[in-house]
């Protein structure tokens, strides 16, 4: 029967991220892979969400998104980063940022659309953009600052492009696109009319008093960028799967399409929990970050003991880092070895590049993980 399967997903491959996560459960490794954290958010929020339950909200919600979710939305969205969007036309929420991508991508990408996707790149963008019918292009965000060149973007641009995917803060480097770099490309967006994707997952998890600046914000931007946001990431419940997307109208209509026939509608009393969740963000986020800068700053500390360099993130819950020379044959040789032989998952970013090979010469880790659990990793790795 494999002559029935679709041929556009024939080059896809199961998920790095299962694999890894697969493989550390079978070796009863430490597992600083998939990115998610090994403790729980507030339970604040889970009480809440319990009490919705019992209150009778357990059915179906609205395709787009409770209303008071989508309105405390737009209110951070004004609050933080002075963007109104209406919450009624212009926010939609959906099961996590990933479906929030799905569905922007095949609601606005036809077949031979052009989509310049930054390398490495988060790997749900090149086979959503596969699955529209479009054709990725690449642009390598460079090591050891992850920056891009100004030329290597303009050379990929064609005039069958479309779309410019960008994610900041970024997954898997930790970079945060500076104010220059975003400036450079709304510069080539406006002049060619074209649309921004930008996932801002990790809004809220960015270092030494980095600030995160939407892509939206910037002049001309609002109206031709699609900005993806994730509830599990900023409140810790990734397993609640609450993303949310905000855009104009047009582009928000044509995400709602794709939506309502992909999941409808999104888990009801986790909808209702975020909603409080938002409404004490102010108070919520200062201990937060703090616990997540803590994190960055001992897994940076307990690999300066070891022979893995690593490149400082400004932002997310990742930090890349040089497999020492001479040691593995290469990303995936240093991740399955350490994995078998050291009882320590990491992931290996060479399956987030298509064009450069400077992924074979780095690993991924997650510091999203209780202290024990980055020491007991993090150590395992001061013998190689």
């Amino acid at each position: 029967m494999t002559n029935k399967i679709a041929d556009r997903i024939s080059s896809m491959n199961t998920s790095i991220f299962a694999v890894m996560s697969k493989m550390a459960a079978e070796y009863n490794a430490t597992n600083l892979g998939q990115g998610f954290p090994d403790f729980d958010g507030p339970t604040w929020i889970m009480d809440e969400a319990h009490k919705q339950m019992k209150e009778g909200k357990n059915q179906y919600a609205p395709s787009q998104g409770i209303f008071t979710l989508r309105y405390e939305i737009s209110q951070v969205q004004e609050k933080y980063y002075s963007l109104e969007y209406d919450p009624e036309s212009e926010i939609t929420v959906t099961t996590g940022a990933t479906e929030a991508l799905y569905c922007a991508i095949n609601g606005l990408i036809n077949p031979g659309d052009e989509v310049i996707l930054f390398e490495p790149y988060y790997d749900a963008y090149i086979s959503d953009v596969i699955l529209a019918g479009g054709i990725p292009k690449f642009v390598t965000l460079h090591k050891p600052d992850f920056n891009f060149d100004i030329k290597e973007l303009e050379r990929a641009l064609t005039t069958n492009t479309k779309m410019i995917i960008i994610n900041s803060p970024h997954n898997p480097s930790g970079k945060c696109f500076n104010l220059g770099e975003l400036e450079a490309i709304a510069q080539i967006a406006r002049d060619r009319d074209l649309i921004v994707l930008s996932d801002e997952a990790y809004e809220f998890l960015t270092y030494d008093s980095i600030k995160h600046i939407p892509i939206a914000t910037l002049p001309g931007m609002k109206n031709r960028t699609i900005t993806i946001n994730s509830t599990g990431k900023t409140f810790g419940m990734t397993g609640w799967k609450i993303g949310y997307s905000s855009a104009s109208s047009i582009l928000t209509s044509a995400i709602r399409k794709v939506h309502q026939w992909t999941t409808f509608a999104v888990n009801t009393p986790a909808q209702h929990a975020m909603v409080l969740g938002f409404k004490n963000l102010d108070q919520y986020l200062p201990d937060f970050q703090k616990l997540y800068q803590e994190k960055r700053d001992l897994a940076l500390a307990l690999l300066k003991k070891t022979n893995f360099n690593a490149h400082i993130p400004g932002g997310s819950y990742f930090i890349m880092i040089d497999i020492p020379k001479g040691v593995y044959i290469d990303d995936v040789d240093a991740a399955t070895k350490l994995v078998r032989e050291t009882s320590v998952a990491t992931i290996p970013p060479s399956v987030f590049y298509s064009k450069s090979d400077e992924g074979k010469t780095m690993l991924r880790l997650c510091f999203a993980k209780s202290d024990k659990t980055l020491i007991d990793g993090i150590n395992k790795l001061s013998g190689i």
